[in-house]
């Protein structure tokens, strides 16, 4: 029984990092009892209050973070729809892999107000539109432009805001600067820069953080 019970299982982990949910398994017939029996056994390993580790799967560096998207939701949505959860601020830095911070929690956006009894979870109510979605190490983030101007929003040392920008244009992956642009008109007069000048804010950015994007984004 318990190997079938596996197998059930393992067709759900499969599409996430070999994790799987309470509520993933007794979608998939296998009961809260089996799982209990399971992971009792050692046949799973608990990550965190309600996610498994299927037997075999390695342990990742984002781990937790997946193992919060999961239990919050965060995977159920269809094809074409922006996800429910998406990571934002220094958790999106993190999985985008720029920047240097050490984040203390995980940071989500989410389209209306919710709460968690998860230790270290963020919830910040926004309405997000596609173009702001992107993926990274398979999870739901915003993009690297609008995850730069997400730490300004949040009023991030901008020297910091500076080291995301420079890792995200050497790696070549700040792919559309005109994008940042427009995340950072709004925020160009609490910053110092004349209202709604996005391209005074960018430059200041980008003469911090000693590199340019290529391409015009004036």
């Amino acid at each position: 029984m318990d190997a079938v019970t596996l197998a059930q299982l393992g067709a759900v982990a499969e599409a996430h990092w070999g994790l799987v949910t309470t509520a993933e398994a007794v979608e998939a017939g296998v009961s809260r009892n089996q799982l209990s029996r399971l992971a009792a056994a050692g046949a799973l390993t608990r990550v965190i209050h309600g996610v498994y580790r299927m037997p075999g799967s390695p342990e990742t560096e984002d781990e937790l973070t997946y193992a919060t998207w999961l239990a919050l939701g965060g995977a159920r949505f269809r094809v074409g729809e922006v996800p429910p959860v998406v990571a934002a601020g220094m958790t999106a830095t993190s999985l985008h892999r720029i920047g240097d911070f050490y984040p203390d929690g995980y940071d989500f956006l989410v389209p209306a107000r919710r709460g968690s009894r998860l230790p270290g979870v963020r919830f910040r109510v926004r309405q997000l539109e596609a173009s702001e979605v992107t993926y990274a190490e398979g999870m739901p983030v915003l993009t690297i432009e609008r995850t730069i101007a997400d730490l300004v929003e949040q009023w991030t040392d901008l020297s910091l805001v500076a080291d995301t920008v420079r890792d995200a244009i050497e790696q070549g992956r700040l792919v559309a600067p005109r994008a940042l642009v427009a995340y950072l008109a709004p925020l160009a007069a609490a910053n110092g820069h004349r209202p709604s000048d996005g391209v005074a804010f960018a430059d200041a950015l980008f003469e911090l953080a000693g590199v340019k994007p290529v391409g015009d984004y004036r």
